[in-house]
């Protein structure tokens, strides 16, 4: 990278470190992801800047880190939403789980169902059928009379929202329909 790169990196990406960090925090990243995390997103940031350095910084420096914490998301293990209003299974068998692990469990999953309910209806229909019941693509769209590809933008747009509502976007809840497909950051 050149110097320009660098003196707007340091001017302008490095001041939002604190804010990035409430940001990685809000999003309920384990305290020990965070620094890597910051770091990757620093460095994604670093990269693009190469090509095109967006202005103002904050909305690209967010979308990086929320598009990060959004492929950590899919890539954690799958547990099925019955379990998690269930305290017992947060522990190892036979041990008793700490009454604020249970209700911060139960408060997760009260804002979980409140974000499903809040999608509209297709797209909760879409969303409980696939992630919830483990429905195939093809079986909703069948079982639904929708396309395949409808089936999977309406399980890409309620993604979307459910992270927005859970990380804390709530532009992609509120924003309208049509700019929220073409919103970049």
């Amino acid at each position: 990278m050149d110097a320009s790169t660098d003196a707007w990196f340091v001017e302008e990406v490095l001041p939002l470190e604190r804010r990035l960090v409430r940001y990685l925090v809000h999003a309920r990243q384990p305290a020990s992801d965070i620094d890597d995390l910051r770091q990757e997103v620093f460095a994604r940031v670093y990269e693009a800047a190469g090509v095109r350095r967006p202005s103002p910084a904050w909305p690209y420096v967010y979308m990086v880190a929320r598009n990060l914490v959004v492929d950590r998301l899919r890539r954690a293990q799958v547990v099925p939403i019955e379990l998690l209003g269930d305290p017992e299974m947060l522990g190892a068998e036979g041990e008793e789980v700490p009454a604020d692990r249970a209700l911060v469990a139960k408060q997760d999953l009260s804002r979980l169902m409140a974000a499903i309910d809040a999608l509209p209806v297709r797209c909760r229909e879409v969303v409980r059928m696939r992630k919830i019941e483990g429905a195939s693509q093809r079986e909703v769209a069948e079982r639904l009379g929708i396309a395949e590809h409808t089936v999977e933008k309406q399980v890409s747009k309620g993604l979307r929202r459910l992270a927005a509502a859970l990380f804390g976007d709530p532009d992609v809840i509120d924003a309208p329909e049509h700019t929220k497909e073409r919103r970049v950051g």
